[in-house]
């Protein structure tokens, strides 16, 4: 069998063997609130995990929230145009899947290193993109990045400071 005709068996059996349940989301964050913050985030959702990695660019060099909200919207300046934190289930604000409450757009916090850099990976089951299911569906939220921690206490937000870039989750 010539090189060209192996290639194309191969393509060919990885193609067929991806799970028919993947589907992915690449956004760019824009920077919001006078800051420089811009990134990108991917969702991956294969079968019932979604797989979220955001890499946030022009970050000071601290700890810095991230949070799902409400609205795909991210026209005003200071991202507020975004709503809330998303919590479909109507709980206290708090750490992920903390006993004791937490909303389905509590991420939390990253560290941004030396250069303004920051990365997130994230995986849920409570998560999925584009499904019926109103308290899973990540579609038609928003990503946003906040200015300073979060402190997991504060109600309904965990005074994350600003909002200083935002990617409205739009397939």
């Amino acid at each position: 069998m010539s090189n060209i005709i192996k290639y194309m068996f191969i393509c060919l059996i990885f193609i067929s063997c991806q799970s028919e349940n993947t589907k992915s989301i690449k956004i760019k964050l824009n920077a919001k609130s006078d800051s420089n913050a811009s990134g990108m985030v991917t969702f991956t959702q294969i079968d019932d995990k979604v797989k979220m990695e955001a890499h946030v660019f022009n970050l000071n060099n601290k700890s810095h929230a991230m949070h799902l909200h409400e609205f795909a919207d991210c026209s005003s300046d200071d991202g507020k145009s975004t709503g809330g934190h998303w919590n479909p289930t109507f709980e206290a604000h708090g750490f992920w899947n903390s006993p004791e409450g937490f909303h389905r757009g509590d991420i939390g916090n990253f560290e941004a290193d030396e250069t303004g850099h920051g990365m997130v990976n994230f995986t849920t089951n409570l998560w999925c993109i584009g499904c019926d299911d109103p308290l899973k569906n990540i579609l038609e939220k928003a990503i946003i990045v906040h200015q300073g921690t979060d402190d997991f206490v504060s109600q309904p937000s965990g005074a994350a400071g600003a909002r200083i870039s935002c990617a409205g989750i739009i397939n």
